[in-house]
């Protein structure tokens, strides 16, 4: 295999040229938009604006927040206002932002189970205890969710309710509205990663969580770098004045200003100049082609008893094995015929889901993507 230079490694997406890596969850370098970017830059700068050189606001760039919220009115379908955006280092940081604020070493925190498993790293850094909460085919289980809550009082229950990460699940209206009542009635937090509310393309999904801040115990996240680009590093926070105002009495940003201040200018050109829902439009084009290419592909090579859903938005397949393969040992064998996947037990608190494995569509060309699902099914042949 070849080796990599360490000095170019300037991204997360490293891998040799003759791998197809489905493990990789981020759009491809091809599709990034390099020309929006510069073309978006060089109007800011020629604003001759220095504001965007010197510590921001609190609470961000009001003038992009303005633009931000009118661009999620047309995306959410309902009414987002600029004083409920509070803007982030990218979802990341806007979690550890709300786990700084929300919460104290050694709280219970309710997780789905599957969940992103890098987040799972996140919240073991802040020395919170995680509960997981299993999901069905309507996403969160809410019977179970209600015993759980006999035994614990969480102080949030973190969930990515729109084109789940890794199952591609959407969370129904009817089991959202249950959740905002339960942490109305049990005094919890719901953090709704939301990252992928945007990236539908078949169905309309069901409403932002956004649409329950007046519950005051909503906490929606939201990022550019789903529907614009990873590096710019900038997201937001959507909540009520009142979980607003919690935040932004912290001495993080009272010191250093506003996140992220000098992208913010510049992302505020993209979507002013409306670019931002061009680009989103173009990569919906895009992400949905490869969706149906991996699908049609998996479809014909992968034997009947591997077991998936088509998704309906987002970037994930996520494949149940037939009992007795163990995802892990599949990647020690699918390493042998260059392909490589997220084995499903990353994605488990409790250590299990070893007979899952988690494909991203999004890294990909149709070509690939379709190379990529005949290697799996020759490594799924071979496994002992």
């Amino acid at each position: 295999m070849a080796t990599l230079d360490p000095l170019q490694e300037t991204t997360q997406a490293n891998v040799s040229a003759d791998m197809i890596n489905f493990g990789i969850g981020q759009p491809s370098f091809d599709i990034l938009p390099t020309e929006i970017m510069r073309k978006a830059a060089e109007h800011r700068l020629s604003q001759h604006d220095p504001s965007y050189l010197n510590y921001g606001f609190e609470q961000g760039d009001g003038r992009l927040r303005d633009s931000l919220a009118q661009f999620l009115t047309s995306g959410y379908g309902l009414p987002v206002s600029a004083a409920q955006l509070l803007l982030t280092v990218g979802a990341s940081q806007a979690i550890d932002l709300i786990c700084n604020n929300f919460t104290q070493p050694g709280d219970v925190i309710f997780v789905e189970e599957p969940t992103f498993f890098l987040i799972l790293g996140l919240f073991r850094d802040h020395d919170l205890e995680i509960v997981s909460i299993p999901l069905d085919e309507g996403g969160i289980n809410i019977d179970i969710l209600e015993e759980k809550l006999k035994q614990h009082r969480p102080k949030f229950l973190y969930t990515i309710p729109t084109f789940q990460n890794p199952t591609s699940i959407n969370l129904s209206t009817e089991r959202r509205q249950k959740l905002v009542a339960l942490s109305q009635q049990h005094d919890f937090y719901i953090v709704a990663d939301e990252v992928y509310q945007l990236l539908n393309y078949t169905v309309e999904p069901p409403s932002s969580f956004a649409a329950y801040l007046d519950s005051d115990q909503v906490l929606s996240i939201g990022s550019f770098s789903k529907i614009l680009a990873p590096g710019l590093r900038l997201g937001w926070i959507q909540t009520s004045p009142t979980l607003m105002a919690r935040i932004l009495q912290k001495g993080l940003l009272a010191s250093g200003g506003g996140f992220n201040h000098f992208t913010s200018g510049i992302v505020r050109s993209v979507i002013e100049l409306g670019w931002q829902v061009e680009y989103l439009d173009h990569l919906k084009q895009i992400f949905s082609k490869r969706l149906e290419t991996l699908n049609a592909a998996l479809q014909q090579h992968l034997p009947s008893t591997v077991d998936f859903n088509k998704p309906e938005g987002g970037y994930f397949f996520w494949l149940q094995l037939p009992d007795g393969i163990d995802g892990k040992r599949l990647a020690e064998t699918a390493a042998s015929y260059k392909v490589g996947f997220q084995p499903g037990e990353n994605f488990s608190n409790r250590g299990e889901l070893s007979n899952y494995i988690r494909l991203s569509f999004a890294f990909y060309g149709e070509h690939d993507l379709k190379e990529g699902a005949q290697r799996l099914a020759r490594a799924l042949a071979d496994y002992k």
